[in-house]
């Protein structure tokens, strides 16, 4: 039973700085990458096909933030996804199963078929909380790192050779490779134009962050690049392969490989040490790839998931 001295209840405009100290706090405790800048949660808060208001619940205490569940309608592909964090002095009361069942029952609404979280592997607490509310693991994903030392500039200069990036105004050419590249992968929900647009203009990032290759006027591929960074320093944060892929007429002809090592070329030109992304285990081909650069896994995340039909 969830104690009576705390209160879930749906955000509201005016809870904006209260719900970024509790970030601050979370990534101070558990760091997990995400941006804690009040810019970069208003645009968290401000994405496409989401109303905050209706989808984020949080868990209050004597006027005080310490929880959230965070809701993503994907309902293109039937489903959502969950994203929560009780501090640590407010565990152990209830409180995980309570939000769980809010975002069920938001799930519901929406006709979402099921709902998803990823976790760490090793997060015990998490993984017994979603246990008891009827969750179980579907899928293994790899964290894989690379220390840009490791690659030679030589390759990856030449792979950059013939690839250019995208420009503002081609967002529809990037949102139809990567629906092209994707289609029927596992937990992959379309993009539109609209939510590219956001993407790319997010703080921190821009078109010119994403390669692409061609064939004649055709893009065959591309590689979505990154930097994880609260300061101004973009050498002190980790760079980050957000997504890579390529037509299907044209797999098993190189040009992964080439616009994977373009786009390490484009980070290691901004001075970024280290490179991580994820990568779904049962992708063998992706798996081998990144392997035969360089890079390592550093850490295995679970998806759980329930039905909600």
């Amino acid at each position: 039973m969830t104690d009576s001295r705390y209160a879930i209840r749906n955000y509201q405009p005016a809870d904006f700085n209260k719900f970024v100290r509790l970030n601050i706090e979370a990534e101070g405790l558990e760091p997990s990458g995400r941006s804690i800048s009040p810019r970069g949660i208003a645009e968290r808060l401000d994405r496409p096909n989401y109303s905050p208001e209706q989808n984020l619940f949080l868990v209050v205490r004597d006027n005080r933030i310490v929880g959230y569940m965070d809701v993503t309608p994907e309902l293109t592909i039937g489903r959502i996804i969950l994203d929560g964090w009780i501090h640590p002095e407010h565990r152990r009361k209830g409180l995980a199963t309570k939000l769980l069942d809010y975002a069920v029952r938001r799930g519901k609404e929406l006709g979402a078929r099921v709902a998803q979280v990823n976790i760490a592997e090793d997060n015990a607490i998490a993984s017994k909380a979603l246990s008891r509310s009827g969750f179980k693991p579907v899928r293994r994903f790899f964290e894989l790192k690379l220390d840009t030392v490791r690659v030679s500039g030589q390759d990856v200069e030449q792979a950059a050779l013939g690839c250019c990036h995208l420009e503002a105004g081609e967002e529809d050419r990037l949102t139809g490779i990567q629906n092209r590249a994707f289609a029927g992968s596992w937990g992959y929900n379309p993009n539109t134009v609209e939510e590219i647009v956001y993407r790319t203009n997010l703080r921190n990032c821009s078109p010119e962050d994403v390669v692409l290759v061609y064939d004649g006027d055709d893009v065959i591929g591309y590689c979505w690049t990154g930097v994880t960074c609260e300061g101004e320093v973009i050498g002190e944060g980790e760079g980050r392969i957000l997504m890579i892929g390529s037509d299907p007429d044209y797999r098993g002809k190189g040009v992964g490989k080439k616009v994977l090592l373009a786009g390490l070329a484009y980070l290691k030109n901004k001075g970024v040490g280290t490179v991580g992304l994820l990568v779904d285990s049962e992708n063998k081909v992706a798996c081998g790839l990144y392997r035969s650069i360089g890079f390592e896994v550093s850490r295995r995340n679970l998806w759980y998931e329930k039905p909600l039909d």
